[in-house]
């Protein structure tokens, strides 16, 4: 179960935050083993869109984290104007939040306007509780898959692959955020 790297890379970067409670740096990693069917500008223009949300995050910049969404954003029924509140309310509560994100796969499907690009992704979310003062993880992904979709010229955050699930297992949660 975890021997896989990814796994160890989520763990020692949430262990290592959590311990020595330190504002960590924000991370958007393509493993060496990753499978990316792109050419290297669309691949820079992807990574460019995480390093916004990064910025974004560190900045506290609402506005400038849901530029990044796509106007027709859907993660099991979390539309844009949720996903706007979840940050707000994020920002309320923590402060000095980082991301981590770690792609293992990279592709396009479809072609043209109707084109979306797939990322497989590990990561974490966490940040510092302004009521504790401790660094807690807010969420954390294995292998979740974002759909990014072009909009107005440039890449944007579409939502994420599955289904909604009609009961979620015990321990999980949604993962709509990226």
């Amino acid at each position: 179960m975890w021997s896989c790297p990814t796994r160890w890379i989520l763990v020692a970067v949430t262990a290592l935050s959590l311990v020595t409670a330190t504002t960590g740096q924000a991370t958007t990693f393509i493993q060496q083993s990753a499978v990316v069917e792109l050419d290297q500008a669309t691949v820079s223009q992807i990574l460019d869109v995480f390093h916004k949300a990064e910025a974004a995050i560190a900045a506290e910049n609402l506005d400038g984290l849901m530029e990044l969404y796509a106007t027709q954003y859907n993660y099991h029924g979390l539309e844009q104007a949720d996903i706007r509140k979840i940050w707000s309310d994020l920002f309320k509560e923590y402060r000095n939040l980082v991301d981590a994100h770690f792609f293992s796969k990279i592709i396009r499907v479809g072609s043209g306007s109707n084109a979306i690009i797939e990322v497989t992704c590990t990561g974490i979310l966490s940040g510092i509780s302004k009521t504790s003062g401790l660094r807690v993880p807010i969420d954390s992904w294995y292998e979740e898959v974002h759909f990014l979709t072009r909009e107005g010229g440039v890449w944007r955050i579409r939502g994420n692959a599955g289904e909604t699930p009609r009961v979620l297992p015990f321990g999980t949660a949604p993962h709509p955020l990226f």
